[in-house]
């Protein structure tokens, strides 16, 4: 591609007033108003400062922005832009903002939280988020530690996270995210907590797992639940929380001396080939040629904790370990590397085993966040921070709800694909009488059927423009 015209005869002016930068915006916010955003805010916000005054329409403003791609405060000011003003009201300057956010305590994050959980399951039920809940879902529970930057930021510390495969020491935040998912759907966003940086995994986790699952219950998954973690949760207050919450649990087990022996007690002839990745299909054997192997065994774990042991099921994947065998030479006995799991979940060994690694989804969660409006931690404030958090999870699952309305690959796709694809659109705004506004989107735009039905779907099948 290249321009048809010389550059230098090409003329340019910032002087059009009604021009719109994101004009799908104007379906994505109608359906968090249709979903009740301001009235619960409202509701729920009580802010004592001066400057948490209207909460509804302060935590609008922050969603608006982090939607359109906004991931620091000063960023909030692309909502000022040519005709914005116009199509939204109660636009509030970015300093406005960052004093609002400023003057949220721990109490009100929580607050704001709750509304974010009923705003969740209001857009369950105005969208088609979660195919096939009342059958299976999945409540996956992760942490992240985000880096920050800055001697001013309230609980930063060292805490462990892993790059490239590595785990290393990071000066920051720690978050706690709780989502919920199902075999045809994405996930959304149940739970958010901001901890120092230095907590420990689990600090928190049981009482954070029934919240999630409680509001996992409330957007339509009535049919089984299985709650999947990694090691860093695996303790008895965790899983006994998701017990009393009517949830299964699926847990990575720590490879302590009782679990060891626990996998040595499994008879050879007990592992079953899995089809794992790399795996190749065998036509006369009839089966999967792979190096990963998994087998099944009863234990009771915690038996430590007076009152606290657990018996359930050890599931244990076992890979080849080639870091072992010499380059050049044969291999004398083969070595394996162990990966067990811990759960009570009714399915088979193979599907439990695989819906286990699938865990995994909840990272994807975390890379559409840090390629959003979790780049930064905006303030030095701590709560602020936590509502920074609150706002980004409810932004998170607005814009899944409206994926979930324009089409099935949008149902499915990232955050920065529906910013690009769906709200990143020109539009220049017209006004005919004192009421009516049109809004003259592209020709040609390579979306056009997707955003007209987020369009029609949130806001009614839109006036033919004149």
């Amino acid at each position: 591609m290249r321009l048809s015209h010389d550059p230098l005869r090409i003329s340019a002016s910032f002087d059009d007033p009604n021009l719109v930068s994101r004009g799908g915006l104007v379906p994505v916010m109608a359906l968090a108003e249709r979903a009740g955003l301001q009235a619960l805010v409202r509701r729920r916000v009580t802010i004592a400062a001066k400057t948490g005054v209207y909460p509804e329409v302060k935590v609008g403003c922050l969603v608006a922005g982090m939607a359109a791609g906004a991931d620091s405060i000063d960023d909030m000011g692309l909502l000022r832009h040519g005709a914005m003003p116009e199509l939204f009201g109660g636009v509030r300057a970015p300093s406005t903002l960052g004093s609002f956010l400023r003057s949220f305590t721990w109490g009100n994050v929580r607050q704001l939280e709750a509304a974010g959980r009923e705003l969740l399951a209001e857009l369950a039920r105005q969208a088609p988020l979660l195919p096939g809940a009342d059958v299976l879902a999945f409540v996956d529970i992760d942490s992240m530690q985000r880096r920050v930057y800055g001697h001013k930021k309230q609980g930063a510390a060292f805490g462990h996270t892993k790059i490239q495969g590595k785990t290393v020491l990071v000066r920051g935040l720690n978050t706690l995210a709780a989502t919920v998912c199902t075999p045809q759907a994405a996930p959304v966003i149940t739970g958010t907590r901001l901890r120092g940086g230095s907590a420990n995994t689990a600090r928190g986790a049981a009482s954070f797992a029934a919240e999630a699952i409680g509001a996992a219950r409330t957007c339509g998954c009535t049919g089984t639940i299985v709650t999947r973690a990694d090691s860093g949760f695996y303790n008895a207050a965790f899983i006994a929380a998701c017990r009393r919450a009517g949830a299964y649990f699926s847990v990575t087990a720590r490879m302590d001396p009782a679990v060891t022996a626990a996998i040595a007690a499994i008879p050879e002839d007990a592992w079953t080939a899995i089809r794992y990745p790399r795996a190749i299909w065998d036509d006369q054997l009839r089966a999967w040629i792979s190096d990963a192997e998994i087998a099944e065994i009863a234990y009771t774990a915690f038996t430590s904790k007076k009152g606290q042991a657990i018996t359930a099921r050890l599931i244990v994947r076992r890979v080849r370990d080639l870091a072992k065998t010499a380059e050049g030479q044969g291999e004398l006995f083969p070595a394996w590397r162990y990966h067990p799991v811990f759960t009570d979940s009714p399915f088979q060994l193979v599907p439990s085993e695989e819906q286990h690694r699938d865990h995994a989804v909840v990272e994807q969660v975390f890379a559409d966040w840090t390629n959003g409006p979790l780049a930064h931690l905006p303030s030095g404030s701590f709560t602020a921070n936590a509502a920074w958090l609150t706002c980004a999870a409810i932004t998170c699952n607005l814009l899944r709800a409206a994926g979930c309305l324009a089409s099935r690959f949008h149902a499915r796709a990232r955050g920065a694909t529906i910013r690009a694809d769906l709200i990143d659109v020109a539009a220049r705004l017209a006004r005919r009488g004192r009421s009516q506004l049109t809004l003259h989107l592209p020709q040609y735009w390579h979306r056009e059927s997707e955003w007209l039905a987020l369009f029609e779907a949130a806001c009614g099948p839109p006036a033919r423009a004149a």
